[in-house]
């Protein structure tokens, strides 16, 4: 879907919310393609998104209270970064957004770079939130070393 259609859709959607369903019109995105699209603090109270291909798309902020959501897509608040899983494929924490495989792979160094101890402390919580709402898997083998629990309570 481009932005221009996407834009006109979301200003509908607007209206429809301020108007308490008076005028306007209810964001209907079934089945569309919203890979890459910036929804950044978009308001898609009880729009329509079932099939929606989510893909690397920013939703951070974006108000989804009501909306129907595809299979296997989640938005955790409340943690240290925000936490979007699309489609229970991709998994965007903050600002990075991998795969679910990729996630439970990474190195300790690989996630050092993403934001430092910071990210080093949340990494094994991380893991959980994804063991939880997309079935147990496999972790790296770093996070039981001595040298990581030394490193992240010091």
């Amino acid at each position: 879907m481009n932005s221009a259609d996407l834009s006109k859709i979301l200003e509908e959607h607007k209206v429809w919310i301020t108007s308490m369903r008076e005028s306007g019109s209810r964001a209907n995105l079934r089945d569309a393609d919203l890979r890459d699209a910036n929804l950044c603090d978009a308001n898609l109270r009880d729009a329509d998104l079932r099939g929606a291909d989510l893909c690397d798309a920013n939703l951070c902020g974006a108000n989804l209270r009501g909306a129907d959501l595809p299979d296997l897509t989640f938005v955790i608040l409340g943690e240290k970064y925000f936490i979007g899983i699309t489609n229970g494929e991709y998994v965007r924490a903050g600002c990075q957004n991998h795969t679910v495989e990729e996630w439970r792979k990474y190195s300790k160094q690989k996630i050092a770079e993403m934001d430092g101890r910071k990210a080093l402390k949340f990494y094994p919580r991380l893991l959980d939130i994804i063991d939880f709402y997309i079935g147990k898997g496999e972790r790296p083998d770093w996070l039981t070393s001595q040298e990581y629990a030394y490193e992240v309570t010091e």
